[in-house]
């Protein structure tokens, strides 16, 4: 007893002496532990420089809950299937639902989400500013995974609105996120590009509400080449951080072509910022101040003051859509991409532009509340987006193109990024989904992605699996 007595002193000792500090947290690094495939030829089709089931837009496309991974797509027949395994097991067990899709459009994805208070898996289907398709699970069918029974009798009839709650004839970009307290919300656009509105609907274990609308698409933005008076803010995410506060990341779209330097560019311009203390129901700038409340004529509007957090005209073919997450203390991160001014001050084709000469960036709020941008050094070598995901000691890992992974450092201040792995081997399209939710359940970054292909043919669909630092 003695012994233990004095080892154990000697120990707290040396952890409150100062200059004997623990070891320090490791940084960023990944290590390919396996490639499970989903369909050996889902369907494939491009249309908006994008796959229909690998979109960046596509929340929770794949998705871990209790033990379990889900994941959606479409077949080469274009029938919806839904799959899940153990979680890092080999094999995938599918069902098929009964709906096809409907028109060869990527936006038109799948997107699943996980109502904890009941158990269900909801999906929301096929929908590109026109109506939706819903379908449910039984409830308890993801809490008791192994003892429940995989077929398509766990699902409920294929619906065009949320247990009759019809929401609107313009849907799309169909966002599932969970609240704290384990209700569903749905996040999702109203209206079309360059002319939209984000709205929030929730469940809460039996009733589908619809909040409202919480941004608006009025209101005059100038720039040095013309004004618009509509638009559509597009989202880069929208997630709850550990202290339960709703983030959400966006880029305005002006409808007008007016605002650009020329046609061949993409109005999108500014990096902006709100969030949300009482789930979604009013909306905040950065500096506190409300800005917006859901379901009301008071919504975010590109006119009002504070929103903007990385400055950028119309004139360099910022991306929409692209990537965000939050750290271990609720502080939030965004990866935005377009083409720096040191390649020219006016894009003329975003495609070609952004493919020659686009790059990532991450931008970050401080724990001092100042916020910071870092490009990260790598080509893009295509016009599309990255994701974002965050490890358990906070360093930053950005999925390029083609599968690509970059990471950086918390310990540098998040400057030191470089490239981890180069993507070899996946032959990989392009845009991937992420299990944004894999990373916190066994410290695995998971993806899904499509191999390439040409016109119609349809080509693998894979999971691949990297094991972070433990």
């Amino acid at each position: 007893m003695r012994r233990r007595a004095v080892l154990t002193t000697a120990i707290l000792a040396a952890v409150a002496t100062p200059g004997i500090a623990r070891a320090a947290d490791p940084g960023p690094s990944v290590t390919k532990k396996s490639t499970t495939q989903l369909d050996a030829q889902a369907v494939y089709f491009v249309s908006y420089d994008g796959l229909v089931n690998n979109n960046s837009f596509q929340k929770n496309g794949l998705l871990t809950y209790k033990g379990y991974q889900y994941a959606a797509w479409y077949t080469s027949t274009k029938h919806a299937v839904v799959a899940r395994r153990i979680l890092g097991g080999s094999t995938w067990s599918t069902v098929t639902l009964s709906h096809t899709l409907k028109s060869d459009d990527s936006h038109n994805v799948i997107s699943m989400g996980v109502s904890k208070v009941d158990g269900r898996l909801h999906l929301n289907m096929d929908s590109h500013s026109d109506g939706f398709f819903y379908v449910k699970s039984v409830a308890g069918l993801l809490d008791n995974p192994a003892s429940t029974m995989w077929t398509s009798a766990v699902f409920g009839a294929v619906q065009t609105s949320l247990d009759g709650v019809a929401l609107t004839t313009q849907f799309t970009y169909p966002q599932f996120i969970a609240t704290p307290e384990g209700k569903l919300q749905l996040s999702y656009r109203v209206g079309i590009s360059g002319n939209g509105r984000n709205a929030l609907a929730e469940y809460d274990g039996s009733t589908w509400t619809a909040l409202g609308e919480w941004s608006a698409s009025t209101g005059t933005y100038t720039s040095t080449h013309g004004s618009s008076t509509a638009r559509n803010m597009y989202l880069h995410g929208i997630d709850y951080d550990v202290n339960g506060r709703l983030h959400s990341f966006f880029t305005w779209r002006e409808q007008s072509a007016a605002v650009m330097c020329n046609s061949g560019g993409i109005t999108n311009h500014d990096t902006g910022y709100v969030y949300s203390t009482d789930r979604g129901r009013s909306w905040r700038n950065d500096a506190g101040t409300v800005v917006g409340t859901t379901g009301s004529s008071n919504t975010v509007a590109v006119t009002d003051a504070g929103l903007v957090v990385d400055p950028l005209d119309p004139d360099h073919s910022l991306m929409n859509q692209e990537s965000q997450s939050t750290d271990s203390t609720g502080l939030p991160h965004a990866i935005i991409s377009y083409v720096p001014g040191r390649f020219g001050q006016c894009t003329t084709n975003y495609v070609t532009d952004r493919t020659a000469n686009g790059r990532a960036f991450h931008v970050r709020k401080n724990s001092a509340g100042t916020w910071q941008k870092t490009e990260i050094p790598i080509a893009l070598n295509s016009s599309q987006r990255s994701k974002l995901v965050l490890d358990k000691y906070d360093n930053a890992y950005a999925v390029l193109p083609y599968g690509r992974i970059a990471g950086a450092s918390k310990s540098s201040g998040y400057t030191d990024w470089a490239l981890l792995y180069d993507g070899s081997g996946l032959n990989a399209f392009g845009e991937v989904v992420i299990d944004e939710l894999r990373v916190k359940a066994d410290n695995v970054l998971s993806f899904m992605y499509q191999e390439k292909s040409s016109g119609t043919t349809p080509s693998a669909l894979h999971v691949v699996d990297f094991a972070l630092p433990a």
